[in-house]
Formats: C-alpha cells, sequence, structure tokens
C-alpha cells in the first residue's frame, strides 16, 4: 500500500496561478518583491546619505585642501568609468525589458554584458587604486602618506573619504554582479517565462541605485573644484 502524500507546508510550491505558494498571483509576488527591494534600497540610501554628508561637511571647511587632492585623481579613467556603469545600467534595462517579454536568452545575454561591464568598472577602478597606491596616496595605517603642500593633513581626510567611499560603491558593485550573473544562468534556463520575473525587476533596480551612486560620487571626488 502506497503511504499518503505529506501535505505541503504553507508557503512553498507554486500555485495554480504560477506565484509562489504565499501569494495570490503573480501580480502580487510582483509588488511584494519591488516593495522589499525599495525597502532595503530606502535604508541604502540612509548609509550612502550619511557618508555624503560627510563629506559636503568636510569639503566646506577644507575646501581648498579638498580641491588640492582632487586634481591627484585620475579624470580620465573616472569619466571612463562613469560611461561604463551608465551603459551597463542600460543593459539591465534592456534585460528587465526581456523578461518580460518572455525572452530568456536574450536577458541572459543582457544580464552577461553588464556583468561584464562592471568588471570593466572593477578592473579600471583596481587600476587607480595602484596608481594611487605607487603615488603615496593611500592612507591606510602602515603605508607612508605623502601630499605636497600646507595641507597634507585635510588631504588625508579626502583619501580616506575617497576609499571608504569608492571602495563601499565597488563592493555593491561586486554584489550586484554576481545577482545579475545568477540571474543569466536562470533566465538561460527559462526559469523567469510565464510572468514569473519579479526578481529580474527586483535586482535591476538594486543595479540603477549601485550606479546611480556613482554619479553623484564622480563629480564629488573628481569634478568639484576643478
Amino acid at each position: 500500500m502506497r503511504p499518503a502524500a505529506k501535505p505541503e507546508a504553507p508557503g512553498l510550491g507554486r500555485s495554480e496561478t504560477g506565484a509562489a505558494g504565499q501569494f495570490a498571483d503573480l501580480e502580487h509576488e510582483r509588488s511584494a518583491s519591488l516593495l522589499g527591494m525599495w525597502t532595503f534600497l530606502a535604508t541604502e540610501v540612509l548609509f550612502f546619505g550619511g557618508m555624503f554628508t560627510g563629506y559636503i561637511v568636510y569639503r566646506t571647511f577644507y575646501a581648498e585642501a579638498f580641491r588640492e587632492a582632487g586634481g591627484h585623481l585620475d579624470l580620465f579613467w573616472g569619466g571612463v568609468n562613469t560611461a561604463v556603469l551608465l551603459v551597463s545600467s542600460a543593459a539591465v534595462a534592456m534585460a528587465v525589458r526581456a523578461a518580460g517579454q518572455g525572452r530568456g536568452k536574450s536577458t541572459a545575454g543582457w544580464f552577461f554584458s553588464a556583468a561584464a561591464l562592471g568588471a570593466v568598472f572593477i578592473a579600471i577602478k583596481a587600476h587607480e587604486y595602484t596608481r594611487d597606491y605607487r603615488e603615496h596616496l593611500m592612507p591606510l595605517r602602515d603605508l607612508p602618506f605623502r601630499f605636497p603642500g600646507p595641507h597634507a593633513d585635510q588631504a588625508r581626510l579626502f583619501f580616506n573619504l575617497y576609499f571608504v567611499m569608492t571602495g563601499v560603491h565597488a563592493l555593491h558593485l561586486l554584489i550586484g554582479m554576481g545577482l545579475v550573473l545568477v540571474l543569466a544562468a536562470l533566465s538561460w534556463r527559462g526559469r523567469f517565462s510565464g510572468g514569473r520575473d519579479a526578481p529580474v525587476e527586483a535586482v535591476g533596480l538594486y543595479w540603477h541605485f549601485v550606479d546611480a551612486v556613482w554619479v553623484f560620487l564622480y563629480p564629488l571626488f573628481y569634478l568639484m573644484g576643478r
């Protein structure tokens, strides 16, 4: 005699509408997913907003020193990285659109493109960091910091803020790259067909947020005062 099947735990599996068991339908699932991501991004705004506020306050007090320190950053590579992230945002937008149309292979291709552009950004940032290290502008504990002129202490503060804020941004970008690569693999297998593309939209929002943070970082560090 075949044993009776165990009842499925509440919230597991998919309903007849294709949504996860805890949701009434796919639209309910999408709304909940996007609400969760927007809530998370609101906390990220507070996190980055605190750092931006600190930077603006210090720049107000040490305007001349911050202007001189900013002149040591590579304006060209900073501009290239800005363009790279803007193009990556366009690729993610195309991935979200393709997912909504049920084109899994196209979605995967756009996501792979965005991840590749993210890797280009990280490589360029590593190049900039290496240059700063060689010029003794990396104010780590055991490294000598050398800055010409009378504003060395204030310049150290500038570079502390620069490495912390751009480093945290790079970490967020690496997380985003991991997410889009996972979604690319799942999209290739047709995971988000039939309107089940809520994770794609949520990750798309995260990627656009990370790009938007850089759009503020670039002028604050590279352009202001030049």
